[in-house]
């Protein structure tokens, strides 16, 4: 399989820069037998219609971090920004932490950054990461820094600087444990309203920079993402097993779930169970499903990681279609765009 085996065409004015004026005000595309052209805030009727049973829906309550930091290079002056990519409680002096660095070939090893309070000790290329640099606390608090000094990392194909809206909005409402450097986006549509007619639960999986590599590869099923850190809940994983043997399906709220449940059902041969651990993993087309009943997600990139779990899924034809419906219908694309609810393929097609 081949990165362009995913491609299709956008025009750049469909790249949402901005978001809807209201969460469940975005629209919603149902890709079943056909496809539905529907708004998010039908959700509750849509999954009455489509489902046999009640639905349960995972969300991922990862707190977004503004990870951006700028960083000044006391024996010069000169200022690096650094993307954090696992920011997290209790990394103070000794902690060893690792960022994606702008002008990092300009570093040089024991160069010391500031921000703040915050002192780093640069010492060296990552071991897991050829984009990351690891660098050792030497004074201050690094989460604290990031939240008093960072900025929202907002990604790439947003061409515009962060504002007041984006710290809450680039920020699902049920977002509760700090640590992602980028929205698990499908939540972004959720508002309490919303909420209050589904019956949801909450897992958490903290998204690293690893989420905007573009795939490099020849066959997809090289491509690497880093480890990202999961948890999932003992109340959690028993109302998970507790709606699969009511017969409810599950509904994975963003990648970002999915790859939770598809790790830990992988690790115990099928049953959620609850625990924390990290995932690398890359779903691609072929891989066999055990926890997810159906997905909801936006609309990603051409070519990504994301498309290709999407895919996987959805089946690769049948969901470029959906895409070429939503291009041809003006939906909105990636991180503020609109949503997609996929149901399964037809049985033996996956």
């Amino acid at each position: 399989m081949r990165p362009e085996d995913f491609d299709f065409d956008l025009p750049p004015a469909q790249v949402a820069q901005v978001p809807a004026p209201e969460r469940s005000g975005a629209r919603l595309l149902v890709v079943g037998v056909g496809l539905a052209d529907r708004t998010v805030a039908d959700l509750p009727d849509v999954a009455a219609e489509v489902f046999d049973a009640p639905p349960l829906f995972v969300l991922n309550d990862s707190k977004v971090v503004p990870a951006r930091l700028d960083a000044r290079r006391p024996r010069d002056g000169r200022t690096f920004e650094l993307l954090v990519c696992a920011p997290a409680p209790g990394q103070g002096p000794g902690a060893v932490v690792e960022a994606w660095v702008r002008g990092a070939r300009r570093l040089a090893p024991g160069d010391r950054l500031e921000a703040g309070d915050l002192v780093l000790r640069f010492a060296g290329p990552s071991e897991v990461d050829r984009r990351a640099r690891r660098f050792v606390v030497e004074a201050g608090d690094v989460l604290a820094a990031v939240e008093a000094h960072g900025r929202v990392p907002l990604p790439p194909y947003i061409r515009r600087p962060p504002d007041a809206r984006d710290a809450q909005r680039y920020q699902t409402v049920y977002a509760r444990a700090p640590g992602s450097v980028a929205a698990p986006t499908a939540g972004l549509h959720f508002d309490d309203a919303l909420l209050a007619r589904l019956d949801t639960v909450r897992i958490t999986l903290h998204v690293g920079p690893g989420t905007f590599l573009p795939v490099e590869v020849d066959d997809v099923r090289r491509h690497r993402v880093g480890r990202e850190r999961y948890e999932v809940g003992e109340a959690a994983a028993a109302r998970i097993e507790a709606a699969r043997a009511e017969g409810r399906p599950i509904v994975a709220v963003g990648t970002t779930t999915t790859r939770v449940l598809e790790t830990v059902a992988a690790r115990t041969g099928g049953p959620i169970e609850p625990g924390a651990g990290t995932t690398d993993l890359v779903i691609v087309p072929g891989h066999r499903f055990r926890a997810a009943d159906a997905l909801w997600t936006n609309f990603h990139l051409p070519r990504s990681s994301l498309l290709m779990l999407v895919c996987a899924f959805g089946g690769t034809a049948r969901v470029l279609s959906a895409y070429r419906h939503a291009v041809a219908s003006g939906y909105r694309f990636y991180s503020y765009g609109d949503a997609m609810l996929v149901l399964p393929q037809t049985r033996g097609a996956r």
